[in-house]
């Protein structure tokens, strides 16, 4: 009887550890069958920043496909006319000398890659522009960057940045933004962005669709191709001592972010600059000239 229950004994404890091994073997299984489209999901989901926090600062990893595009800019400052009937202005020059340092020493824009114009005249506008309608590639990116005289024909409808050679009484030497629209659909690059602190900046925009979806993420931006621009005022008239300037510089002077967006660099100051000038800035995509919805994105350097 002892023999029996022995043998018995053995069956069942050999039975149980089969049993016990093949639940162990089937949990080892299920956990690898779970975990690894978990791991797929994580690397092929493109994140989307939740409204009210900086998408650089939810992904601290994120890294753009820039391709090896290059950052380009023009940068047009004019204190002096020609033509005594045009009042000369004081602080263009060292505007865009402020805005030449900040995006050169923080930002990937190499000084080499940099044009700036002082005094511009009507040909060295339009022979700046022909060499980057030559040099700028699709993966590439431009800023044009504006201080100076504009005028706004009512008539006509049309805005003007003023050359340093103009003349009061004749629009020969007038930039039209017509032209410079002309010239955004033919520079080919990734992304275009104008920034202009002149009178009746506003003219450049044909619609005015200030802000696009704030939630949407750093990289889609990017990849879209855009044309914005940002102006310092609407179709009126802006002071010389600009305060559409003074905060763009000191955001993008403090900004802490690897990755902003034009949109975003645009709403941390445009409030400031209402509750201290009489101007109301603008920003939004110039129609008609490629904008498909993305942004210029400003990365700081390593």
């Amino acid at each position: 009887m002892k023999r029996k229950q022995i043998i018995l004994i053995i069956i069942f404890l050999i039975y149980s550890t089969n049993i016990f091994a093949q639940i162990v073997t089937s949990d080892k299984s299920s956990i690898r069958i779970n975990t690894k489209p978990k791991q797929e999901l994580k690397e092929n989901k493109i994140p989307v920043a939740k409204p009210g926090i900086n998408f650089a600062q939810s992904d601290s990893n994120l890294n753009l496909p820039i391709s090896g595009g290059k950052y380009y800019a023009l940068l047009i400052g004019i204190n002096n006319y020609a033509d005594p009937a045009i009042m000369g202005l004081d602080n263009p020059i060292a505007d865009a000398e402020a805005f030449f340092n900040a995006i050169t020493t923080r930002y990937t824009f190499e000084k080499e890659n940099v044009t700036f114009l002082r005094d511009a005249t009507m040909s060295e506008i339009v022979a700046t522009l022909d060499y980057y309608v030559k040099i700028i590639q699709p993966a590439d990116n431009f800023l044009i960057f504006y201080a100076g005289h504009g005028v706004w024909d009512s008539k006509s409808e049309i805005g003007f940045w003023l050359p340093a050679d103009a003349q009061k009484d004749s629009k020969l030497a007038w930039f039209r933004n017509s032209t410079l629209r002309d010239y955004l659909r033919e520079i080919r690059s990734r992304h275009t962005l104008l920034i202009s602190d002149a009178c009746f900046g506003g003219s450049i925009f044909k619609s005015r669709s200030v802000f696009i979806d704030a939630s949407t993420a750093i990289k889609r931006l990017y990849e879209l191709p855009s044309r914005k621009a940002m102006t310092s005022g609407t179709l009126t008239e802006v002071p010389d001592q600009s305060a559409f300037l003074k905060y763009l510089i000191d955001r993008l002077e403090n900004n802490k972010e690897k990755y902003l967006s034009s949109e975003q660099l645009f709403s941390s100051f445009r409030m400031a600059v209402i509750n201290n000038s009489n101007a109301v800035p603008l920003f939004g995509e110039i129609n008609d000239v490629g904008d498909e919805g993305g942004d210029f994105i400003f990365i700081l350097k390593e």
